[in-house]
């Protein structure tokens, strides 16, 4: 992947060649870092990436106002628009045209907490699961927060781990049917 710093390279870039796909993120964000490597592990050799951090003209110019985002062009005319972090899978089959990236739905993210204890053997094979599924979530442990222990209880009745809150939807214990349904992930 080529780094690049200017609306003005951009525009450059894209007059030279057939496709070009165009990575917007912001380097440190977890969603962002996501899209990155995901990219990072299949043939980018026309894909170039741009960090908002550094480069403020590409943006405003497409109306982009959320990142990660991965823009398609065909010759100088942007054809898609692809937010969020995708799987490699996704990725390779776009890179390979097995994907019509004209019928692109994205799926809105789900919000994911996981409240578990470092101990915890079902606990982590759950975190382990939901990071092989590229599901973001935020880790509470409960040994450490008291008052987040004592919140779970009040909601749910519940006193073990994991507890997983998807969209407001408890999933008590790693039930991985009940997860895949809601997180959409088989």
């Amino acid at each position: 992947m080529k780094k690049i710093w200017s609306l003005d390279e951009l525009k450059e870039h894209i007059s030279k060649n057939e496709k070009t796909y165009l990575l917007i993120y912001k380097s440190g964000s977890e969603l962002s870092d996501c899209a990155f490597n995901n990219l990072s592990a299949n043939n980018t050799e026309n894909v170039i990436i741009a960090d908002v951090n550094k480069v403020r003209d590409i943006h405003p110019e497409f109306g982009i106002n959320t990142v990660p985002v991965l823009l398609y062009f065909e010759k100088s005319d942007l054809k898609n628009v692809i937010k969020g972090c995708q799987s490699v899978d996704y990725y390779k089959s776009l890179f390979e045209n097995t994907y019509n990236t004209n019928m692109f739905v994205e799926k809105p993210k789900k919000r994911v907490i996981v409240y578990s204890t470092p101990t915890c053997s079902w606990c982590n094979a759950l975190k382990a699961y939901l990071r092989k599924n590229g599901v973001l979530f935020v880790d509470v442990d409960v040994s450490r927060d008291q008052r987040a222990a004592e919140e779970l209880v009040r909601r749910t009745g519940q006193q073990g781990v994991p507890q997983t809150d998807i969209d407001g939807q408890i999933v008590v214990g790693f039930d991985k049917a009940k997860i895949d349904l809601l997180l959409e992930l088989k």
